[in-house]
């Protein structure tokens, strides 16, 4: 065993620096990125040191040291990097996009219901409850959505 330990090389930690950060760019954790980038630190340690102080007992000292502070360090400089990125509530979600907007109603509201253009495009609308009539023409704000129909209100002049 010591035979097979002793012709580690740089190249090897080389090979096991990228492995790690293969298996890292899968599971995101950014724990195996550290281990990773001591990896490649005692590649470099195994390329320059002198035989004397660079044998395979060193090299895993190295890493082993190498790995648990850039790990531990790197938790303690970046503590939010795990945290998943919040999405934006409307991100994708066109139709509450739209809760706010302001448009114009483009035919008159008959039974509660009627037709709105709000940007470029045309939706049908029902509506709000209590809400004045709406006419073709009349400014309007959307105060929610039910599906693929605005509700909305007369916005007040």
């Amino acid at each position: 065993m010591d035979a097979l330990l002793s012709s580690i090389t740089w190249w090897h930690w080389l090979a096991f620096a990228l492995i790690l950060f293969g298996v890292e760019m899968i599971t995101g954790t950014f724990d195996l990125l550290m281990a990773s980038i001591g990896a490649v630190i005692t590649a470099a340690f195994a390329a320059f040191a002198p035989e004397s102080i660079g044998g395979w007992n060193a090299q895993v000292i190295v890493f082993g040291v190498l790995a648990v502070l850039l790990i531990v360090g790197s938790r303690m400089v970046f503590p939010g990097m795990r945290k998943a990125a919040p999405e934006h509530p409307t991100l994708n979600k066109r139709m509450a996009q739209l809760i706010g907007q302001h448009g114009l109603a483009t035919k008159d509201f008959t039974g509660g219901s009627g037709q709105v253009k709000i940007g470029d495009t045309v939706w049908g609308a029902e509506a709000a409850d209590g809400s004045e009539p709406i006419l073709a023409g009349d400014a309007i704000t959307v105060e929610a959505s039910v599906q693929n129909t605005v509700i909305v209100r007369r916005k007040a002049a």
